[in-house]
């Protein structure tokens, strides 16, 4: 089974680490379906960020 890659995504794989940080930076923007997306959901401080598992 294969999984079809965007051009941004096959760089990341194919070109190194400057691709990569640049795909990561596109993906923190992109929202999911269920949640804003990631750059949104830092924690502030002295509470825990949405979504992280609570540990004890």
């Amino acid at each position: 089974m294969s999984i079809p890659l965007t051009g941004e995504e096959r760089a990341a794989v194919d070109d190194g680490q400057s691709a990569l940080d640049r795909l990561l930076e596109h993906l923190a923007e992109v929202a999911t379906s269920a949640d804003p997306p990631p750059s949104e959901l830092r924690a502030e401080p002295g509470r825990p960020c949405p979504g992280c598992p609570i540990t004890t």
